[in-house]
């Protein structure tokens, strides 16, 4: 097991502990969207933690952006393809874990199936009052 990864792993079910009741409550609203679950100052006018329930419809394919943030996602549903910039595609399933590092541009988060809806848990610490989505310059 590679560094860090046993606090990931703590990360991980900290989140499908916070998400996975609000998720089931969502389950009927399968098309696509954002959901804030969490806004949490961390250090005052500093840093502050949010946690996201995103939903990709199917077949839906996210636009190139970037969040200058440090990011972790959690797969709770479908299968998504995920990269960022120069770095390897990665095919993520329930339970997998995929993270940015600020300064990361996010190229594509692409649902892989046709039929039913992909989601997952989005936690970031960025910096307080900053947007959490920032477009591609």
């Amino acid at each position: 097991m590679r560094a860090g990864a046993g606090r990931l792993s703590a990360l991980a079910a900290l989140l499908l502990a916070l998400v996975m009741p609000a998720c089931a409550a969502d389950h009927a609203h399968a098309g696509g969207g954002v959901a804030l679950r969490l806004s949490q100052t961390l250090q005052p006018g500093l840093d502050e933690g949010i946690l996201l329930v995103v939903t990709l419809a199917p077949g839906e394919i996210s636009a190139p952006h970037r969040h200058d943030a440090h990011v972790f996602v959690y797969m709770l549903e479908g299968e998504v393809l995920m990269q960022v910039q120069g770095g390897p595609e990665r095919r993520l399933k329930p339970g997998d874990v995929f993270e940015e590092k600020p300064g990361d541009i996010h190229t594509q988060a692409r649902n892989l199936s046709a039929t039913a809806p992909a989601r997952f848990a989005v936690f970031m610490v960025k910096k307080a009052g900053q947007p959490a989505v920032l477009p591609v310059k």
